[in-house]
């Protein structure tokens, strides 16, 4: 009797080798793009109570509604949640170990986040993101450095067509009175909202503003602009992160209706958008969040942040047109002898700084040969049993009309180093 194969969860995928590659190469980017900014590296659970995402994401999200994989742990009856996102573990964190007491942080991860949507290009169940978390400051110019070194990292990876859209949600209190203006406007109009808006009227009506549906852009192009009902400190703030934009020289669009999707954010929101991905267009959003940290029980701290969709990055990032990554050398061995040397040589030539590919499993030494060609790598270091014996091991170039030579287990090292300068042309 067959038995059905067992495939990956849907929307949560494989990151094979080849691809994988690419990822680390962009890690690497990111890590040193980040700490150029004095950003340092968090690292918080995939699982948490499922009460810090509905006190810190908000009840009535989509998030929290209908997203979360949240499930009750049979040996306590606790109800945890696998993250959907980032910023609500990373200020946990920050309170239950006291990290702000010697003053501001800077912090940033990389990791998974899980939301249960409708698969497509660029929106997975399980998706990737690196993030940047800036704690215990409280001016505009943090918000600004914010946009500023994602602009840098646009530049760096030579991405075209990053486009900032930039809006102010005010305090809560002027949120809460635009909130009653905004729900008199679509109540005067509720027989032209979709089902969804018309369930978001009741619950949250600023992400009707958020809405896709083009058969209600009309109508949500004429509601009343949140920018209209801040005061005059929450505008100071807002004018204080343009006008440093401006200086740089940034390009920026104003976007009245950007309300961002989680209950946490105040005064300055944004997201980078592009055409490129189709549907999935925002690459990176985020903004400020100074009520979270007393929302989920610690002491009033201000506080803003962005997070890019690593999947979405990747994207927009031109795939390499070279091979996956060679090693220096691959060791052909063969024989009981030989096999055992060969470790031996292996090792030294990684203590050299080397990359090695030791061939296991056997084979003739053509066999071999035929997958040290595969490889890539400059360079078989061949050992059988009379190299074994002798304490020696023969060289053969693999990218270079060479002829084969023979050398002492000490001097392997500094042979593939001359050969592979030589081919560097140095």
């Amino acid at each position: 009797m067959s038995q059905t194969t067992i495939q990956a969860v849907r929307g949560m995928n494989d990151i094979l080798p080849d691809e994988a590659e690419r990822w680390e190469a962009l890690e690497d980017t990111l890590r040193s793009w980040l700490q150029g900014y004095g950003y340092r590296n968090i690292r918080t659970p995939l699982i948490e109570h499922t009460g810090l995402f509905r006190r810190a994401i908000g009840e009535a999200t989509d998030i929290v509604e209908k997203e979360m994989y949240s499930f009750v742990d049979e040996l306590n009856g606790e109800s945890l949640t696998l993250r959907p996102e980032a910023t609500a573990s990373t200020v946990r964190a920050a309170i239950e170990h006291n990290l702000t007491y010697g003053g501001p942080q800077r912090l940033y991860y990389f990791g998974p986040m899980f939301r249960h949507e409708r698969p497509q290009k660029g929106r997975y169940r399980q998706f990737h993101q690196v993030g940047a978390e800036a704690l215990g400051l409280s001016g505009p110019d943090i918000d600004a450095e914010m946009l500023l070194m994602c602009a840098r990292l646009w530049g760096d990876l030579n991405l075209e067509g990053m486009r900032l859209e930039l809006n102010s949600l005010g305090s809560a209190e002027e949120r809460a009175i635009y909130r009653g203006a905004l729900v008199d406007y679509l109540r005067a109009h509720e027989s032209s909202l979709d089902g969804d808006s018309r369930r978001r009227l009741n619950t949250n009506p600023l992400r009707v503003l958020d809405s896709k549906n083009p058969a209600i852009q009309d109508l949500i192009e004429t509601a009343p602009r949140l920018l209209d009902y801040l005061g005059a400190a929450s505008l100071e703030h807002f004018e204080g992160v343009q006008s440093i934009l401006r200086d740089a020289g940034l390009r920026y669009r104003i976007n009245a209706r950007l309300v961002r999707g989680l209950d946490y954010y105040n005064l300055t929101v944004f997201e980078w958008v592009t055409d490129r991905l189709g549907a999935q267009g925002t690459v990176c959003a985020g903004g400020r969040y100074d009520g979270l940290f007393a929302q989920i029980g610690g002491r009033a701290m201000p506080a803003c942040g962005w997070a890019i969709g690593i999947e979405r990055l990747l994207g927009l990032l031109e795939r390499p047109s070279g091979a996956a990554a060679r090693p220096d050398a691959y060791l052909v061995n063969q024989g009981a002898e030989a096999a055992r040397f060969a470790f031996r040589v292996a090792e030294a030539l990684r203590d050299r700084g080397f990359s090695v590919l030791h061939h296991c499993g056997g084979g003739s030494f053509k066999s071999q040969m035929k997958k040290a060609d595969q490889s890539g790598a400059m360079v078989a270091v061949i050992v059988g049993d009379d190299e074994a014996r002798a304490g020696e091991a023969s060289i053969k170039p693999l990218r270079a009309a060479r002829e084969q030579f023979r050398v002492a287990k000490d001097a392997i090292a500094d042979a593939i180093a001359a050969l592979l300068y030589e081919d560097q042309g140095e």
